[in-house]
């Protein structure tokens, strides 16, 4: 860990010989949430729109989302190598039949050196699993999963849909795997303030997990948070706000987890709140300095009780 954090950029150079970027990819899936298996509406604060990018479109096969990807980066490094990113939904939540036909038709496309799947914790099984390590063998893969909070009463309140025991189980079977494990918490959500945050950072810290990606409370049009946010508003963090809890919270994080991001840019048009008018750049500069300016690194407090 050379600066204030260990980056997720740093880690990944190490593991290519070459420059690799992600290329996201709708395919399709639904969620259990949404579906009825679980629930119906799903959590409080998606909407998937968020999440995609213009060149993603679900009705366009896995490898010519691929190639207009490529097309959409290529022209920054000509030597680069992608990572087809299975983002949108639950991409783990079919048959393995089908989801091996999705994965290896990614594998077939020029230049494409692995994988990335986001899911759901309850949308793993042994099974899916087994199959994944043999792919290891190939090819890069890391499996993400949406943990959110390690608070039961914020995921019921957010309809998640499953508990933190769901996350730990899965998040445990797939580093016995020897599986790359990533998870996805969001800071700020309904009912939890700093130091609830903070506590919760010496859990996620203990977890099995490799990467962390973290992002702020966003408030989303044509969501059932929104709805809430109207009829009674709840607190949302400045960027002041969030500079020095974001900050604070990594001091708590074991230095070995790798952490990608720290904050999610919404289109424009669909973000109500909050509108900080940020690119993730320019908020990772503005957190840099102050954790130089404050004398704070990733674990200075991670074993403090």
């Amino acid at each position: 860990m050379d600066g204030f954090y260990n980056d997720f950029s740093s880690w990944i150079r190490k593991k290519f010989p070459f420059r690799v970027q992600k290329i996201s990819i709708d395919a399709g899936f639904s969620c259990p949430n949404r579906d009825g298996n679980v629930g119906i509406g799903g959590c409080t604060y998606c909407n998937n729109q968020t999440f995609n990018p213009n060149y993603c479109d679900r009705h366009k096969s896995v490898t010519e989302q691929l190639e207009v990807g490529k097309s959409f980066f290529s022209h920054k490094y000509p030597d680069m190598k992608y990572l087809a990113y299975f983002q949108a939904y639950s991409n783990t939540y079919a048959s393995l039949q089908q989801l091996k036909a999705l994965y290896e038709e990614a594998l077939q496309v020029e230049d494409v050196v692995g994988l990335v799947i986001g899911t759901r914790p309850d949308c793993v099984n042994d099974e899916l699993l087994d199959y994944l390590v043999g792919l290891q063998k190939h090819t890069f893969v890391l499996v993400e999963y949406g943990i959110e909070s390690v608070n039961d009463d914020t995921l019921k309140r957010i309809n998640r849909g499953h508990d933190f025991a769901c996350c730990q189980q899965a998040i445990m079977k797939t580093h016995a795997c020897g599986l790359l494990c990533g998870g996805h918490i969001i800071l700020g959500l309904p009912g939890e303030d700093a130091a609830e945050s903070i506590r919760q950072a010496k859990i996620i810290s203990s977890l099995p997990l490799d990467i962390l990606k973290i992002h702020q409370m966003q408030i989303i049009r044509g969501t059932r948070l929104a709805a809430e946010f109207r009829a009674t508003p709840f607190h949302v963090y400045s960027v002041e706000e969030y500079i020095r809890l974001v900050a604070d919270y990594i001091s708590y994080l074991r230095p070995t987890l790798v952490l990608e991001r720290f904050v999610s840019q919404s289109p424009a048009n669909l973000l109500i709140a909050p509108k900080w008018g940020l690119k993730n750049y320019e908020f990772t500069n503005l957190l840099c300095r102050y954790m130089q300016a404050h004398g704070i690194r990733q674990g200075a407090h991670f074993m403090d009780d």
